[in-house]
Parts: C-alpha cells; structure tokens; sequence
C-alpha cells in the first residue's frame, strides 16, 4: 500500500530478503501463534477448536499452548541464549489454580516476559462497544429482563390478590434469577478487569491495563532487554499489540496517515520498528542480528465503525481474518534481514510459512529439532541465502479450527501452485466478499459450503482466486484433484489424537484461574506509576 508511511519495514524489506507467499498455518491469533511458536500445525498441539471459540477468550481460562509442547525459545535457550518476549502472548496462562502458571511464557523458554497474557479488545478502551462474546451476551441479557419481568409480575399478581402463590416460591425464583445473573455478569461485565491486563514475568502489574502508555510501554521494555542482553546471545520476541482493535494510538500519530485510525496505527507501529533498528544500529547488532518481521493472519475485513475500516485491506487476496483456506486470510508478510549473510533486495515468491522459523532458527542456534514429534516447518537458510530455489514445502496444509478447508500444492518441475479448496465461508450478504454482521466467518455449519470436486485454482496464474478451474478448463484438473487427495489421506495419518484446548470448558471463565494482582475479586493494581519516557 503507497499511501501508508512505513519507511522503517520497507527498509527491512529493501535491506533483506521479501517472502511474497508466506502462509499463517491458521486465519486467527491463538492457533496461528501456537503453530508459529512450534513449528506445527495447530492440530498436533490441540490448538485448533471444533466450536466456534477459535482463540483463547479468557485469561481465567483453562486452555493453552500445552507444557509438553518445546517452543523454539526453549531450544534457543538450551544453546545459551537469553529469551524474551514482549508484547502479546494469546497461549494460555493457568490450568488448575490463579499461580500455577502453566501455559506462561516462562514455562515456554521465555526468561523474561512483559506484555499481555491475553490480546487486545474493544472492551480494553472505555469508550468502544464490547466485543466479547457479544451475541451471547445479548442472549443472557434477555433472559435475565425475562427473569425480571417474571419475578415482577408474580409479585405484582400476588399483592392484588390475581395470583395465588406463595411469598417461598417468589423468594426462590428471585434467588435463582440473582445467581443467574451473577453467574455471568461476573464475567462480562468486568472484561476490561479480567482480560485488560499486563504483566512483568509472573506479577500483574496493570490491572486494568492503561492503553495510552502501553505502547511507549512495549518499546521502552524491549530496548531495555537488547541493551541489557547486547554483550550475549539473545532471542527478543517482540509480539506488538499492534495493529488490532480497538486501535489505541498515541495522539502524536493520531490524523497523521490518509487511512484514518487503522493507519494511524500501522504507522505508529512502524515508529516502534524504527527505534528498535536504531538501537540495534547503535548497539552495533545490526550485522550480528537474524531479524524478521511478519504477521499472525490477514487483515480483519468485517471490523467497521461505521463507514471506517478498522481491520485492514487485503489487497488482491480473497477473504481475510477468520477465513482458513482463502489467501486473504493467512498470506502475510515476511521479512528477514542479516546484513552480509543474506542478499539485499531479494524478493521470493516461493510458497513458505510462518512454521517454518522454528527450524530456521534452530539451526541458526546450533540446536537440535525434537526427534520425538513432527515438525511441520521447514529450515529457510538455503532458500534465504539463494543457495535453493524451491522451497522444501511440496503441500501446505490449510485449516480453519479443526476443520482442513484447502491445500496448496507446489507443483516443482513446472512451477504451478495448485491450490483445492474443499469447504469455503458462505458470505453475507453473498458476494461481500466476508461475513459482515458476524464477526468473522465459521469454519463448519450451515456457515459454509462443501465442495464436490473442490475448487482448484492455480494461483501462479490466478493469486486473486477469481477464477476456478474444471475438467473442462483444465486438463490436469483430475490428476490435481488425486494427487492432493493422496497427500491429505498421508497427512492425516501423521495426527494424533490430543486434548482440545480450546473445548468448552477450556475456554469458559473460572474465577479461581483469574490473574489478580489484588485479592480476588478486588484486582487493581498500576505499578507501572508513569515511567514511559524512552528514548
């Protein structure tokens, strides 16, 4: 996009290496970031859902990134790097008390972590509409107006003498309809306290968080950690909160770009990328740094406020955030520089992924993968370093939750990317090109519609998947078909059954999981005073 100001990520493009397919192994946060974290498809780890809550909704949930899965932080680690990560984690944190801590960073190869355990939402900032979990929401609110009017016209009824019940029996419905009540608006009505928080290693130390210094907050933590970590081996993940609703932007970026508050934010962002290459420049890293850039999923086409598009724009790619096999909803960027070892300006178009940094790092380290599971990524120094042409990936796997929706093939020896989409989102209203009025689309149901034979595309001649192919027009058409049939049939001999974390119950609230800096239900805490001057 030219009319965005991102002159420090174009740089990171003009000084290293351009991916042009680089593919998120699933269209939402929680699942893509597990796979990103360890090199597998979120299936193998339980991260991926077959309801419709695909990411991790609560902080005082009980799912997460499973402790017996090996984050490529933890091998760096054993090679004697310091770790950390900065910013949004969206893995989990506790599994059966408020301090266990299962699912935190620090349990994950992480020696130091600052940042949200959970992502940004509208309810974050006090004066935007909720957005969690809105439609049951509004479910219990009606049945709790119902329960009211019920509890008002039996007692109505009962002092005039038009209904014979007896005072015990209103009591108890009232009752009944006060725990009601409580049982959820415990929960939602106090979002911004449960889900709103930050944290320093295992400490709260914001609750709620205070969105206008959060961001000089992030930049301020990871300038420290390279300063603190310059003179060793050091692995800084820095996860922005960027760009998300509800688009919280520091006033001196606010109206400065030509694409309102969503790019506002972008360029906000791309400051953040700045100071932290500065610093690198300065610390003289910049020859010694491996530094990539990149994004968890496409851009949230139904986040509207009004006429303002609040989610980003997907170019030429069809679909967006939510949706798993279309490529407007996992082709992302990837960036990678290393001044001296990797060839400036070089863009590839081959088919990659963002699973593929846990080996590529790895070995980078000197580490050794785990023997004992399957890596889905693979290693892209040949490929980075223009020793390979091709990338080592022959399929790509496209999933949304649980749900395999399409498969992309790299057909080597003739170049073709084929790619067969066997389920696609029903769009609302048809044709929109997203589901407007639901958030994001489903990924099963009566949300989507099976397609026998799937729709191939090949993207090398047709990336905007406008145009689907058939026997009639293709004549490679069946042998394509069979031959991504064949892989799927391999691939899903390869799963093993694992415990779903994002099930029900793993991702409703429980009060006894809630981080609390306070003692609960009384969480409130600002250590952070107002220590955000930087640089």
């Amino acid at each position: 996009n030219s009319f965005f100001r991102t002159p420090n990520i174009d740089r990171l493009a003009r000084e290293g290496v351009k991916l042009t397919q680089h593919i998120a192994a699933a269209p939402l946060c929680t699942p893509s970031r597990a796979a990103f974290l360890t090199g597998r498809y979120p299936i193998r780890s339980g991260m991926a859902s077959s309801n419709r809550y695909r990411a991790l909704q609560w902080n005082a949930g009980s799912g997460g990134l499973p402790a017996n899965e090996t984050t490529f932080a933890r091998l760096l680690q054993q090679q004697g790097y310091t770790t950390g990560l900065i910013g949004k984690w969206h893995q989990g944190v506790n599994c059966e008390s408020f301090s266990d801590h299962c699912h935190h960073p620090l349990n994950h190869g992480f020696d130091y972590f600052y940042g949200m355990p959970f992502t940004l939402l509208n309810n974050c900032q006090e004066n935007k509409p909720p957005e969690l979990d809105i439609a049951l929401q509004a479910k219990l609110w009606l049945y709790t107006q119902i329960i009211i009017l019920a509890v008002l016209t039996l007692t109505a009824g009962k002092l005039i003498g038009f209904i014979s019940i007896r005072w015990k029996i209103i009591a108890c419905f009232t009752l009944a309809g006060s725990l009601f009540f409580i049982s959820w608006y415990s929960s939602y009505g106090f979002v911004q306290y449960w889900n709103c928080i930050l944290m320093r290693n295992h400490d709260v130390t914001e609750q709620p968080m205070r969105l206008e210094r959060t961001a000089s907050l992030m930049l301020k933590e990871a300038v420290s950690f390279i300063k603190r970590n310059r003179h060793g081996p050091f692995l800084l993940f820095v996860s922005f909160l960027h760009v998300h609703t509800p688009l919280f932007t520091m006033a001196k970026f606010l109206g400065k770009s030509h694409h309102g508050l969503y790019g506002d934010n972008v360029e906000e962002m791309d400051w953040m990328v700045g100071k932290i290459l500065d610093l690198l420049d300065k610390e003289d890293l910049r020859n010694h740094t491996f530094t990539y850039f990149a994004s968890d999923h496409g851009g949230h086409l139904e986040a509207h406020d009004g006429s303002a598009q609040l989610g980003g724009w997907n170019g030429i790619y069809k679909g967006g955030k939510g949706m798993g096999g279309w490529e407007g909803g996992i082709r992302v960027p990837g960036l990678f520089r290393w001044p001296g070892v990797l060839p400036a300006g070089t863009v590839i178009d081959e088919p990659t992924s963002l699973m593929d940094i846990y080996p590529t790092v790895v070995h980078l380290a000197g580490g050794i993968l785990p023997q004992d599971r399957v890596i889905d990524g693979r290693n892209l120094v040949p490929l980075l370093r223009g020793r390979a042409q091709k990338s080592e990936h022959e399929f790509l796997f496209h999933y949304c939750g649980s749900y395999l929706h399409a498969v992309r093939w790299h057909q080597k020896d003739s170049g073709a990317i084929w790619k067969a989409h066997y389920v696609t989102p029903v769009f609302h209203p048809p044709g929109a090109g997203a589901c407007f009025g639901k958030g994001i689309c489903p990924c099963s149901g009566e949300g989507v519609t099976h397609h026998d034979p799937p729709l191939l595309f090949d993207l090398s001649r047709d990336p905007s998947e406008a145009k689907p192919l058939s026997a009639d027009t293709e004549p490679l058409f069946d042998t394509v078909i069979r031959k991504i049939g064949r892989a799927i049939e391999e691939h899903r001999k390869t799963l093993t059954p694992v415990p779903e974390q994002l099930s029900l119950y793993n991702v409703v609230w429980k009060p006894w999981l809630q981080p609390c800096c306070g003692t609960f239900p009384f969480c409130w805490c600002d250590k952070e005073g107002d220590s955000t001057q930087i640089l």
